[in-house]
């Protein structure tokens, strides 16, 4: 554990670092964000801030892992070696982002990259991920059922598609949730470090070395992220996120405690869903506004509010997560 709380530290110190030099870069290459005219109005003096932050969380984790990786390759590289697949999934889902953050703001596409690009891109990052930790590492198609506390064999053919479809659910999920000063990394730091604590009782080394770095990295870049925030993550950190929790439970065979531990994202996706379809029937809206921290926002609830009750339920949603599987 010494050399996992050792990582973590270099990780929140790297990221400090990075932010303290990055920021004032996206500033002068005027990345910044542009906000909805028909959002909260308080929203509309953010614009301009510095967006894709989520460059210094990539580098930060990148960086870190290196150093885990040289540290674990001459002592234990079995474990080195499985750290490979999560960082580069990771990494992948923040490769992603980056394209569709960079297309919006730096060459000024509205649009970003389109839905189904960006879907495709997801999906190709996650179905590698799925087949290499099945076939390559043997992680098995046995997955946890929280509460009852067992395990049961998913046959190849159900295993591979629902693990799929976990991993887009979850990057997308946060991806939803990022949109208040602060409330995606704090909300995320609270479900990886339960993911983390979970690797630990299980003893799953190359999760605890994941989830330390990304846990060193959300506390280093809360410091600009918090309200009022000097940078925004963008999609490259809110995908790269969700990434880092979808991996991190499939690879621990626990996808359906996400469903526990990050109910905040997973309410977040389902009110953009039930909006879209009261509206589609009705033609009124059934939120003020989506997703729905949004609608909060418009009840009268200022931002450090929304991230205290909203990173409160997560721990307490994370607490539950722990005893429904150990």
């Amino acid at each position: 554990m010494e050399f996992q709380l050792k990582i973590l530290l270099v990780s929140f110190v790297a990221t400090i670092v990075l932010g303290i030099f990055t920021i004032p870069i996206l500033q002068r290459m005027k990345i910044g964000q542009s906000e909805r005219e028909d959002g909260p109005k308080s929203h509309l003096k953010k614009s301009g801030t510095p967006t894709m932050g989520g460059i210094i969380m990539a580098i930060s984790i990148i960086g870190a892992s290196i150093v885990a990786f040289i540290h674990y390759i001459g002592k234990e590289p079995e474990v080195g070696r499985k750290l490979i697949p999560l960082i580069m999934a990771t990494i992948g889902f923040g490769i992603i982002g980056f394209i569709d953050d960079y297309k919006k703001v730096v060459l000024q596409n509205t649009d970003g990259l389109k839905p189904r690009h960006k879907m495709l891109g997801l999906l190709i990052i996650s179905v590698l991920f799925v087949f290499y930790i099945e076939k390559v590492l043997g992680i098995g198609t046995s997955i946890i059922i929280p509460f009852f506390k067992t395990t049961i064999n998913l046959p190849a053919l159900v295993y591979i598609p629902f693990t799929i479809f976990v991993i887009l659910a979850t990057t997308n999920a946060i991806n939803l949730t990022d949109g208040v000063d602060g409330l995606a990394t704090c909300v995320t730091l609270t479900i990886v470090t339960t993911l983390t604590v979970l690797s630990i009782i299980y003893d799953v080394k190359e999760v605890i070395i994941l989830g330390s770095i990304v846990c060193g990295t959300c506390l280093g870049f809360l410091i600009f992220n918090l309200n009022k925030a000097k940078v925004f993550m963008g999609d490259t950190g809110s995908l790269l996120l969700g990434g880092v929790v979808a991996c991190s439970a499939i690879y621990l065979r626990m996808p359906l405690i996400i469903l526990i531990i990050a109910l905040v994202p997973v309410m977040e996706t389902l009110s953009v869903i039930i909006q879209v379809v009261y509206f589609k029937k009705t033609r009124k809206r059934f939120f003020k506004m989506t997703p729905i921290h949004h609608h909060f926002e418009l009840c009268g609830w200022r931002e450090n509010k929304i991230v205290t009750v909203f990173s409160f339920a997560t721990i307490l949603l994370c607490i539950i997560g722990l005893f429904s599987v150990i």
